[in-house]
């Protein structure tokens, strides 16, 4: 058997790019950004405008809200599949405030270990992965964490499963 342990990154927004959109309001410094503000109600509320883009593959598919509420996982965890969602993007915002791992793949059909990537995200970043991007389902940690999530509804399969060789031992051990 041959052993692969996955360490986190931090999740940057350049770091991620080739993935999806992290959506955030403070930069790594913790500065909050002026990209993309725009004050509206009367200069009462600050609005962060288009942070990222639901993509939807057709115009009778329609961007819905929900609510995942995830259990912590247990490290070491073994890693055995991915998925993706070739007809529309996904994105979770965690609602606990919650540190939680994301973990995704190169745009390859035939996945192996060396191409996952494992990042840590910041309780206040949420993360918007782009249409057909391998990622592993929600990474919980530490205790149960809500994720509000803008997904894809519509007709078709929009969830593709891969598999990786039972011969392979992929783990995150933080």
């Amino acid at each position: 058997m041959t052993s692969y342990k996955l360490t986190p990154k931090p999740l940057t927004k350049e770091a991620f790019a080739p993935f999806g959109d992290v959506v955030e309001i403070e930069d790594q410094a913790g500065n909050v950004s002026q990209d993309n503000l725009i004050m509206i109600n009367g200069g009462n509320t600050e609005r962060y405008d288009s942070l990222a883009k639901v993509q939807l593959s057709s115009p009778e598919d329609m961007a819905v809200i929900n609510i995942f509420r995830a259990q912590p996982r247990v490290m070491p965890m073994n890693i055995e599949m991915m998925e993706r969602h070739p007809r529309g993007s996904q994105s979770f915002h965690p609602l606990s405030g919650e540190d939680y791992l994301v973990l995704v793949a190169d745009p390859v059909e035939e996945l192996t270990p060396e191409h996952l990537h494992l990042f840590l995200a910041k309780g206040t970043q949420g993360i918007n992965y782009h249409l057909n991007t391998w990622h592993h389902p929600v990474l919980g940690l530490n205790k149960v964490c809500d994720f509000l999530v803008v997904d894809r509804k519509g007709e078709g399969n929009n969830c593709e499963e891969f598999f990786f060789d039972k011969a392979l031992n992929i783990t995150i051990d933080l």
